[in-house]
């Protein structure tokens, strides 16, 4: 290709932008508007329209135009379809679900029915199993055949006791013996695991043994029920509310069968707990089979001579009985009133031999009846009328009120029930023994109802002065803390600044000898957030005295850091204005570099970019008004502060800028002496910050970003020095970079920042030192000497980019401009040196882009990159060159032909590019391009 004489064609941009804009038309209220909602309707309402139609309703206006999706569909929605076909495969399902699923999904039924806001066993079980664990040996000797015991020296009874384990755990994972026709052998090995809750050998444990065992005796109802339900469901399934009637003869014979098995039981202890399994078949014999064996099982607990296995044998008839039956309360309630009989047994000579011989003190024994009492109390006081609590009161204050018990009624009972006699629990609590149950435990449960209900508002706070008194003399750091963390939020939700101070008082002047914080911080973490939930005011947080002391209890590196981290996102959420109050800036101060100072070369990165986040939260809520000269050394202290976030450092460098931005806004850009040296000093503090940043592309943007701040501001000289060391630093830039632990090319990201900076040169005045276009030369010298990466494009495409920068620094007035900043429009005002400087520089770019042209194609691998670069470089020349030039006119149909020599060249922009060019030819200082479009010919790709 010859040489090129380049010239930039002369531009009016406003005439431009007025042929630019769209017209403006009105659009009637009711028309059709791409951003309509379509409405749809299901397709069992459908299935009358016309295809094509997309009215969802009668009054719908027929003008509008049919929605495509619903047309190919024939008025169909998709979801609608969708939502029709699971309906249809449910309905297959349920038809198709076998009788023993529809047995379970019964049972299950009839399990809510006891109400959502009934706490389940189940989320109890794993609490127990926790809490009640022993490191003792368990004996456990299960044997079939007789019921006498083979003796200690029988060679037999190891491997007896071997089968029998196995045969426990066949019926637990896969029910072996119930799948293969044993049902009699099911039954001993339900009987054998029941007998084994007599045994209280190791009594700690007794608790755990219970859950276990009783989970077996779930299995094993829950079996024999669905097998008496896939009997009756033949040919069709029971109804949801089947009667007697509707039991088939064979059913209920075999029903019957189960209950004689279990009726000859000649213990009694299985006996009760396998009839009480299969409780709920009495629903196939009889209408009120339940309602009849309640009493009498409840009566037969009475022949239990040990008070706890009586306890847990009444827990699980209970359980049974409310998930069954939950209208019959009654039997629940003499369950209860029988269980209170059996406080005097514990007391007795039997047991506390028991005791001796196990070496457990009484306290601990009690703590063993704490999960049956609960549950039995719990299913009694659900939907209970608030008199029954009165009534358990008085029977509590019978019986020499029972810490025990008293503990239980106020877990039990409504919080709300409890609140209200909030006094007359704390003088029922002084009243009781505190031998076998200390009280601070009793008051523990009292506050935890207060947490959830007020008590009147007269009686809070002798409420919380006398469980103080109580709660402050417990010796023991473990058990104060856990007391001392439930009131917390009883003081917190009803009382001021000042208690809640005195409490952290006393909780510092407990926890801090001998170190015991260390072993409470989940409960003096508990004691934070219940604070933070209640005061959001950080004012009035941080001018408790005792608050910064309390935290200064964490210690441990992990939990600080959790803990500031809590309190910092409080602070983001609940801070709405900006803040320059010196107690909340230096209590925030501190604790950002608890969180900063906990970053080390361990840290991960995610760690350190979400601690930098809640800082960065912080620093942009922190505002001193008018006061600029405050907001600088804030950020500089911060600087020094937050010096190993750089996320945090980016941000500083954010706001001084901004605050540079907001000085200019103040002063209507007619800065004064102050006011310049002021933005020169905040540019003086990001020129020193941005070198410390590690990642090349922030100091890149960063100082692009400050240079552009601060010719906004009339500094030339920095934006100048800003946008030199831009420059200086693009050779260091790496081949590739590490995103999200990937390594990615960095020419994009490269490419883009050279775009940004190719736009702001637009407006930077020429240094009078360095010659003309000094910068634009500057950078286009580092991209020539940049390491691209092999076969790359990328340098060709900076040089493209440069083409329309120096068309516009050819313009008499340019497209934009700084306001009170001499651009060269300005110094140069058209001199035909400077525009000679710019054609020179633009026939150079377009000389290197030819012979790159010209290299890629020399390879056929390679035309399809050939036809991309001379169709951009096409495009540069139609938009930017004078095509009255025919060299230059010549050279843009030349590359044309070029990028569409191979078929590579897309069609569709291709003819839109023409329609363009056709349409600028109308423009009278563009008919000279109606000769060049003719010369634009549209090749076939074969």
């Amino acid at each position: 290709m010859a040489a090129v004489q380049w010239r930039s064609r002369d531009r009016d941009y406003d005439a431009e932008l007025q042929r630019c804009r769209s017209e403006v038309t009105t659009v009637e209220f009711g028309d059709y508007h791409p951003l309509k909602p379509i409405m749809v309707t299901d397709t069992k309402t459908r299935r009358g329209t016309r295809k094509g139609s997309t009215s969802s309703s009668s009054s719908s206006s027929s003008s509008v135009p049919a929605d495509p999706l619903s047309s190919m569909l024939d008025g169909t929605d998709p979801l609608s379809m969708f939502a029709a076909a699971s309906a249809s495969e449910a309905s297959i399902m349920s038809r198709s679900a076998s009788a023993g699923d529809l047995g379970r999904k019964k049972r299950e039924n009839e399990e809510v029915s006891v109400g959502a806001d009934f706490e389940p066993w189940s989320s109890k079980r794993g609490e127990i199993l926790t809490r009640f664990t022993t490191t003792e040996k368990l004996s456990i000797n299960l044997f079939m055949g007789s019921e006498k015991a083979p003796s200690p020296g029988s060679s037999a009874v190891s491997e007896k006791v071997r089968t029998r384990l196995e045969e426990l755990d066949d019926l637990e994972e896969g029910s072996q013996a119930w799948g293969s026709d044993q049902k009699v052998k099911a039954l001993k090995i339900v009987i054998q695991c029941s007998k084994l809750l007599s045994d209280t050998s190791v009594i700690q444990f007794y608790p755990s043994k219970f859950v276990l065992i009783t989970d077996i005796l779930d299995t094993f109802g829950g079996l024999v029920y669905d097998r008496i339900w896939t009997m009756c469901s033949d040919p069709r399934p029971l109804p949801e509310s089947f009667t007697v009637d509707d039991v088939s003869d064979t059913a209920k014979e075999t029903c019957l069968n189960w209950f004689f098995k279990i009726a000859s039981i000649r213990e009694l202890l299985p006996r009760l707990y396998v009839e009480t399994a299969i409780l709920k078949c009495n629903r196939f014999l009889n209408k009120t089979g339940i309602q009849e064996t309640l009493p009498r099982l409840t009566a037969m607990i009475r022949g239990i001579g040990d008070p706890l296995v009586a306890a847990y044998t009444r827990a699980y008839l209970c359980r049974v009985g409310i998930e069954v039956a939950p209208h019959l309360k009654d039997s629940l309630d003499r369950n209860f009133f029988d269980l209170l009989s059996t406080f005097r047994q514990i007391s007795g000579e039997s047991v506390r031999s028991q005791l001796v011989v196990q070496r457990v003190e009484i306290p601990e024994y009690l703590t063993l009846y704490s999960p049956a009492i609960s549950w039995i109390l719990q299913c009694i006081a659900h939907r209970a009328p608030e008199h029954l609590l009165t009534e358990m009161m008085e029977r509590c204050k019978k019986l020499g009120n029972n810490a025990l018990l008293l503990n239980s009624v106020m877990r039990a009972f409504r919080p709300e029930f409890v609140a209200a006699r909030a006094t007359d629990f704390i003088g029922m609590i002084k009243d009781c023994d505190e031998t076998g149950f200390p009280k601070h435990l009793l008051f523990g449960s009292l506050g935890r109802s207060l947490a959830c209900a007020d008590p009147p508002e007269s009686e809070r706070l002798t409420i919380l002065n006398e469980a103080w008194k109580v709660i402050t003399k417990v010796r023991s750091p473990q058990d104060y803390i856990i007391c001392a963390e439930i009131w917390v939020e009883f003081t917190c939700r009803h009382f001021t600044k000042r208690e809640v101070n005195t409490v952290l008082a006393d909780i510092i002047k407990h926890m801090t000898p001998d170190r015991a914080f260390e072993d409470a911080y989940s409960q003096l973490q508990s004691v934070i957030r219940k604070i933070l939930t209640y005061f959001h005011d950080f004012s009035i947080l941080f001018s408790m005295e005792r608050f910064l002391p309390f935290l200064d209890m964490f210690q441990k590196d992990s939990v600080r850091v959790e803990v500031c981290r809590s309190i910092m996102e409080v602070f983001i959420k609940h801070q709405v204005d900006l803040t320059r109050d010196p107690v909340i800036l230096n209590a925030m101060l501190h604790i950002c570099k608890a969180m900063h100072d906990s970053v080390n070369a361990l840290t991960l990165e995610d760690e350190k970019r979400s601690l930098s986040l809640l800082i960065i939260g912080f620093i942009r809520m922190v505002s001193f008004g008018r006061d600029f000269e405050q907001q600088l050394s804030f950020c500089v202290e911060a600087r020094a502060t937050f010096c190993n976030l750089e996320p945090v450092l980016v941000q500083l460098i954010h706001t001084v800028n901004r605050l540079a931005m907001e000085t200019r806004r103040v002063m209507k850009g007619n800065h004064s002496r102050k006011t310049a040296a002021f933005v020169r000093a905040c540019a003086a503090y990001s020129f020193i910050t941005i070198p410390s940043l590690s990642s090349i592309f922030s100091r890149l943007n960063l100082y692009l970003l400050s240079g552009q701040v601060a010719l906004a501001n009339q500094c030339l000289s920095q934006a100048d020095a800003f946008l030199k060391a831009a420059v200086s630093v693009l050779p260091e830039v790496p081949r590739s970079i590490s995103i999200e632990g990937k390594l990615r090319s960095s020419e994009n990201f490269l490419l883009d920042f050279v775009n940004n900076f190719l736009a702001t040169l637009l407006v930077i005045p020429d240094h009078p030192e360095h010659g003309v276009l000094y910068l634009v030369r500057g950078l286009l010298n580092m991209v020539q000497d940049y390491t691209w990466e092999e076969n790359s494009d990328a340098k060709m495409r900076v040089y493209v980019s440069a083409l329309p920068l120096l068309a516009a620094m050819s313009q008499e007035t340019y497209i934009y401009s700084v306001p009170k900043v001499d651009s060269n429009e300005t110094l140069y005002g058209g001199d035909p040196k400077f525009l000679s400087e710019i054609n020179k520089l633009s026939e150079t770019l377009i000389g290197q882009v030819l012979d790159h042209l010209k290299t890629l194609g020399r390879e056929e691998q390679y035309v399809r990159r050939q036809s991309t670069m001379a169709f951009s470089l096409f495009s540069v020349l139609l938009a930017h060159g004078d095509l009255r030039n025919n060299k230059l006119s010549q050279l843009a149909v030349n590359l044309w032909n070029l990028s569409h020599k191979h078929g590579h060249c897309e069609t569709r922009i291709s003819v839109r590019t023409l329609e363009h060019i056709k349409h600028q030819a109308q423009q009278p200082d563009l008919t000279h391009l109606t000769d060049t479009v003719q010369r634009l010919m549209l090749q076939s790709r074969t």
